[in-house]
């Protein structure tokens, strides 16, 4: 990814030090890295909203409200994918690295892949 802005489901404070949150509609905060030229131009933090069952959208608003292009999510429901799809932000999968820093610079690299239909999770918290 050589321009956007990158979101990526975190815990705590989040930041590019921080650690990825292993489900995306039940982060704390999710880290927003604007890259302009393959380069890290700017880490702003926003903070997740209420996730009740069933409102798998409110995350998808929230992030198309804050001009997010891409995702990285370890693990992430069928509705709210489509969601993601349907406002144009491109939903990559790692679920191997845990640090934020790493998974970004592995999305501005090239080497993280789209999420495929038969990675999503089951929804609710259910195992992938």
């Amino acid at each position: 990814m050589k321009n956007g802005r990158i979101a990526i489901p975190s815990n705590g404070q989040g930041g590019l030090d921080g650690t990825r949150s292993g489900h995306f509609g039940h982060c704390d905060v999710f880290t927003l890295v604007d890259v302009e030229d393959s380069e890290i131009k700017d880490v702003s933090i926003l903070r997740n909203q209420e996730h009740v069952q069933g409102g798998c959208m409110v995350p998808v608003n929230l992030l198309s409200e804050n001009r997010v292009n891409a995702l990285v999510v370890g693990g992430i429901g069928m509705r709210p994918l489509m969601g993601f799809r349907q406002v144009g932000i491109d939903v990559y999968h790692d679920d191997q690295r845990p640090g934020i820093g790493t998974v970004v610079k592995d999305l501005i690299a090239g080497n993280l892949a789209r999420i495929s239909n038969d990675q999503v999770c089951g929804g609710g918290g259910g195992q992938m």
